[in-house]
């Protein structure tokens, strides 16, 4: 009851009219909860970046902002957690085939997923870049090819954010014993 995620696609129309963290920010968790971001603002400098559809100067300043966001967030009591999920492109190449084969894996498809596949290494790059820029929060690469693997070291990582935190349960008020 206290976790709740969210996905991020392609930005919608009403999305494209705010600024580029408005989609994330109104997501932010309520102080208690644990928000689960699939993708985040990152993909709104890795997209334009790998598409040339942005300036480098643009993408700079969406570096410095994105920076500024997770640190309001953190300064008012949220603890981030980023995890970058490493996928090598051998591993890459054999899930997209996978999709195409397996009919319960069908609903995955896309054809662009091909098109992105192909610039892998540039990719990489872009996600260097960010790992450099945008490191006021740490980050955790996760190997991704096997499964088993990243959901248990990604559940180890929480556990200690969990015990670095110290949580305590709330105390009950007089009366209400």
């Amino acid at each position: 009851m206290g976790c709740q995620v969210q996905s991020f696609k392609v930005p919608t129309d009403e999305e494209l009219n705010h600024d580029f963290l408005w989609r994330v920010h109104r997501h932010a968790p309520a102080r208690g909860m644990i928000q689960i971001f699939n993708r985040s603002h990152y993909e709104d400098v890795i997209i334009p970046k790998l598409e040339h559809l942005l300036k480098d100067k643009e993408i700079d300043h969406r570096y410095d902002h994105i920076n500024d966001f997770e640190q309001l967030l953190e300064d008012n009591g949220t603890k981030i957690l980023k995890f970058y999920l490493h996928v090598s492109s051998e591993e890459q190449i054999s899930r997209l085939h996978e999709r195409m084969i397996d009919p319960k894996k069908h609903w995955k498809h896309n054809e662009s997923d091909w098109q992105k596949a192909r610039k892998y290494d540039e990719m990489i790059e872009i996600y260097d870049e960010i790992f450099q820029k945008c490191d006021q929060v740490p980050w955790h690469i996760i190997p991704a090819d096997d499964n088993w693997y990243k959901v248990n070291t990604i559940a180890k990582k929480i556990l200690e954010a969990f015990d670095d935190m110290n949580l305590k349960w709330p105390k009950l008020q007089v009366g209400e014993e």
